[in-house]
This record gives C-alpha cells, structure tokens and sequence, in this order.
C-alpha cells in the first residue's frame, strides 16, 4: 500500500531517500524509517508518525550513507509503531527488507525461524522475510540467490527490496503484486513502489511484472524471473513532467487536480477524434471493428471512483452502441462464477493499473475467455499489460488520494470507448457521431467555466461543514454522481454521506429528511429534470436544506428555494451525456471546501491509500 524508495548512485543518499518518500506520501501511511550502508555498518532511523518525525529523529542523530532504500509503512501486521516501521533487519543486523503487501503464512513461518533460534522483535509479517534471508544467506552466494530461495517459502502478495552490508552496493527488488518502477538515471539507479518518487532524477523507467526481481549496482540494472532466468526489459519513457507532481501555488494537490481537469480531458480526447470523418481512432485497444461488432455484452470491472466512472459508461455504451452493459465491483468480481465468455468485452478502469482486486477481476474474465480492455493513467503499470488493449488516460500525475482529474478522464475514455463500439456497429451514423465529437472537444471550455461558476461552493461548505450527514440525488446518467458526490465527502471531511438514485427515495431515505439533514439536488436540465423538481419539492416539505446544482438557468429550480436555508449553483449547459463530467465538479469542491474547514487531511485522508495494491 505505502512507499518504498532506494538509491545507488554517486548522489548523497538521505536526501533522496527522504525526497522520494516525502514524493509518496499522497499513499496514506503511519510510520516511516531509513536504512543507508556505510564504511561496511548498516545505520538505520524510524519513527511512528509523520514523516516530520523521522527527518527530526536524523537531525538529532545523523547518518549518511553508499546506498540506501527508505520506507512509509501503513499497518496491516502490528500497530504503526517506531518498533513496527520499516526496515526491518535481520538477527544480525547487516540485512534489511523493506515491504509492501502481506506474506500470508508469516505466522507459520516465525513459528519455524524461533524453533531455529531466530529473535523477533517486531509484531510483522514483514521481519519473516529477513530472517528467511537471513538463514538462506549462510548457504552463500551472492544476496539475489538468498532471495530467490526465500520466495519459495512465501505466500502472499508482495513488492519487497533488500539489502546488505555483506554484499554491498546491491539492492534486490521482488515483486508479487504491489507494484515496482526500476528507474534508470545517469549513472544512478532508483526502486520505488510509484513513479513521483523518482521523476525529479529520471523518466526512464522499467514496471516489475508479478514474479520479476531486479538486481540493481553501481554498474545497472539485472532482471529476471524469480527462477533465476535472465530477462531484457526496455525502458519506457514517462511523459510527466515532474513539475505536475508540485502544488504549483495551491493549498492542496487536491485543489491543483480539480482544477487541472479542463487539460486533462482535453490531452484524453487530442489525438482520438477526427471531425472530418466523425470517427474515433483508438488504435491501442488492439480491437478491430469485426471484433468489436461481435461484441455481445460489456462487462465493466472496477473499485471506488472507478466504479462510479462505469456506471456512467454502462449509460454511454448502451446508448450509442446498444450493447447490454454490466457494472461490477472488482472486489466481489472473482468470488462468485460469473457469466462471461469470448463474446464478451471485460473493460477495467484502474487509475493506477495495479489496483489489486481490479487486477483479480481482469484475470477472471480472461480466464473465461472474453476480451479486454483497460482503461488508465499509468504507462506500462500491471493492468495495462495484462490487457488486451488499453485506452490510456493522460491525466498526468494524480497525488491526492480522493480522485478527481482521473475520474473525469475516464468518463472522458468511456465516451471514446462508446463512440467506438457504436461506428464499429453502425449504430452511430458519422454525422450523429460529429456532434458528439464536437461535445468532447468542447467540453474543456465548458470545465473552466464551471470552475468559475462554482466560485461560489465555498460559501455553501460555510454553512453546511458542521452537518454530521448528507444525501445525494440524480437521476439517470447522473445519479453515479450522485453516488461520486458523496464518496468525496465521505473520503475527506469524515461525515457520512450518501447517494440514492432520487426515485428511490420514497423507498426509505425520505424518513431521514429533516431539518439537519442537507440535500445536494443535481438537476440538470434533461428529460428527467421535472420528476428531479418533484424530488426537491419533497425535500422541502419536510424541512430538509437544499443544495441544488442546475444548468441553462434558474427558472423553475429558484421558486423552490428558501434563500435563508437553500443554494443554487448555476452551471452551463452542455450535451446530457457529458453532465456527469461536468455536475461532478462542484461536488468535488464542496468536499474539499468542507474538509479544510474541519481541518482534515485533505491530501492523505485517514486510513486511506492512493493505490490500493493488497486485497
């Protein structure tokens, strides 16, 4: 879940090893430490807590160091102690592991390694891997041997890097899930569980895959299979500027990426779309149109913000490509035998492409057969190689962990999927398909005016951040966001929230409404907009509070209003497909505005991590 960051070069090592965890810290995590080898002795500093504390504890005792490898840890095994925090070392101390993931049979094999005389200081799973090491190390052999022979006896998923004093200059990489990024610099070498942390040093990098290791020295970068057979891995090149990765005069990164949208979904459609022909050109899903034709049904697989992206997308494909489209939570995906088969289209969207149980879903539908596609941000991450095409993202680096920008763009991804499916199928003639295209060419434009129509939301969480609940309304096509809206509050103010398709709320929540209870209305102006009027009138006649967020004007919404206890945002009109991408963005700021205004963490919520990589 958390980070992980190790240096060779000829750099002075803490301040990189500090850097790159500082650059991870948008992962969520509760403890942090150091381990850097000197003059042949390993020294080594952690600390519970933010990372503050440790670069505290270094500045009262420093240490410097060849090389070295850093780690944020989030607890899975053990409370976030400065005892608990990585690395851990051996019983010798001259080895230390730092670890992502979770070894499954730990218990089973620290019940061996004390019988075998071993001394555990830590409550772990993760001091069960260099103590493993530890014994295989007295066989001989270089440390990469030593690993190998360990991984035999794990189970579980893992990204691990290892070092030691009696092997100096090397850092061994294993991975088995969570992801690893080897990158490649100018006479120095990085490993880091995500990309930001090495930018500022290099874009040249190379993604583990599952049962892959690198072995990295002053003098590069060895990989291989965990059976010791050599592999030629090519790096790729990451577009990110490293520049996107700073706040760049905002507060929050997660201000910065609401406000990045308008470019984030306009790099997602460049490129794609032609007018003149009123076609979509998505030649990296590696799909021909026959293929896609004999598409008999979508399968949409994914977790979180994600999900809420493919309920929008089930609306999309269904109507311009009148294809049946399913909606399934990647989490649950595997756990029961769903009904797939090779005429069925598996889409994923995973920001990060290594979301764990989005992965597990992905493997399912190939296992029976279907095709896929994935849809994310992150060139050459798990999801995307695995897949049998891909729509990429170009959102760009997305630090905070509530997601914004990357939600937009994969509505943005969808449509294109959409458009895609219905030429394929001749269900979308090429005029009808050019005002679409039209739509998403224009949609930037339309985000930077809804930026600035929603200058007004901070006002609305000034009277609302005290509420202890809320719910959501849509209909339609918008009631994901509905559902969207309040995941955001929920991820970052801490107040529970929920969102309800507004027809269902005759069917329960309507006796939660009171007075203490706020209401966010989206009630664009479509074919469902009155019943959405009817739903708000409802609201009203029970005391309940309003915050309704229209477009094309206020006539018919304002009447309903007590300008006393009610807000209206006005935003501006756009085409009915493209309102999710458009009504989410007010309710991304209220959250954010509601969050800061009840001191919450905004960038790194509680209990919450970027990537979820583990089950």
């Amino acid at each position: 879940m958390c980070g992980i960051i190790g240096y060779i070069g000829p750099k002075p090592v803490v301040p990189i090893l500090i850097d790159g965890l500082r650059r991870l810290e948008y992962r969520g995590y509760d403890s942090a430490g150091i381990a850097v080898v000197r003059n042949g002795a390993i020294e080594l500093r952690r600390s519970a807590g933010k990372l503050a504390k440790l670069e505290e504890a270094i500045q009262a005792e420093p240490i410097d160091g060849d090389f070295g490898l850093g780690h944020t840890r989030w607890a899975t095994h053990g409370r976030p102690t400065e005892e608990n925090a990585h690395p851990h070392r051996d019983c010798s101390g001259r080895l230390v592991v730092v670890h992502n993931g979770i070894i499954e049979n730990y218990l089973e094999l620290k019940q061996e390694l004390v019988r075998e005389g071993h001394v555990f200081v830590t409550e772990t799973d993760t001091e069960v891997v260099a103590h493993l090491v530890e014994r295989e190390s007295r066989n001989g052999g270089p440390l990469e041997d030593a690993v190998r022979r360990s991984l035999k006896r794990m189970r579980g998923m893992y990204a691990l890097v290892l070092l030691s004093a009696d092997d100096p200059h090397k850092l061994v990489a294993a991975r088995n899930g969570p992801p690893l990024v080897v990158g490649l610099g100018e006479g120095e070498y990085f490993v880091a569980s995500d990309i930001p942390a090495i930018l500022a040093h290099t874009r040249d990098v190379v993604f583990l895959a599952d049962e892959e290791m690198a072995v990295v020295t002053p003098a590069g970068v060895a990989f291989s299979r965990f059976d010791g057979s050599p592999l030629d891995r090519k790096p790729q090149r990451v577009a990110w500027d490293p520049i996107q990765a700073e706040k760049a005069g905002y507060k929050h990164f997660m201000l910065k990426e609401i406000h990045e949208q308008p470019t984030a979904v306009r790099d997602t459609v460049l490129g794609r779309v032609s007018l003149e022909t009123g076609r979509v050109f998505l030649h990296e899903i590696n799909l021909t149109d026959e293929e896609l034709a004999a598409v008999e049904k979508v399968i949409v697989l994914a977790c979180g913000t994600s999900w809420h992206a493919g309920l929008v997308g089930k609306f999309l494909i269904e109507e311009l490509a009148h294809v049946p489209v399913e909606v399934d939570y990647g989490s649950e995906y595997r756990y029961r035998n769903p009904v797939i088969d090779e005429r069925s289209l598996a889409v994923v969207i995973t920001q990060s492409g290594e979301t764990a149980d989005t992965l597990a879903a992905l493997r399912e539908a190939k296992r029976k057969g279907a095709r896929s596609v994935a849809v994310c941000n992150v060139v050459g991450s798990m999801a995307t190689r695995e897949a049998d095409g891909t729509i990429y993202t170009h959102a760009g680096p997305e630090i905070g962990v509530a997601s914004t920008k990357a939600f937009t763009s994969q509505l943005v991804a969808l449509y294109l999927l959409a458009l895609n499916l219905a030429q394929a199928r001749k269900t979308l003639q090429p005029e009808e398909a050019r005002s679409h295209l039209e739509a998403l060419l224009g949609l930037p434009q339309v985000l930077a005016w809804t930026l600035k129509a929603s200058s007004g939301v901070e006002e609305i969480a000034r009277s609302f951040y005290q509420h202890r609940d809320f719910l959501y309304l849509g209909r339609g096509i918008n009631y994901p966001i509905a559902l969207e809206g309040a995941l955001k509050l929920k991820e970052i103010s801490y107040i529970h929230a929920e969102g309800y398709p507004a027809g269902e709320m005759k069917h329960g929540p309507i006796a939660l409404i009171d007075e203490d209870l706020p209401v966010v209305a989206i009630a664009p102006r479509d074919h469902v907009f009155e019943k959405m009027l009817g739903n708000i009138q409802e609201v009203k006649a029970r005391g309940g509070s309003v915050i309704a967020v229209t477009n094309g004007g206020d006539a018919g919404i304002r009447d309903l209003l007590n300008p006393a206890t009610d807000f209206l945002i006005s935003l501006p009109t756009v085409h009915h497909l493209l309102a999710p991408a458009v009504f989410v963005l007010p309710l991304q700021l209220l959250a954010y505005h509601i969050a800061v205004r009840r001191g919450a963490d905004v960038d790194q919520p509680r209990n919450l991590a970027k990537s979820v990589t583990v089950e």
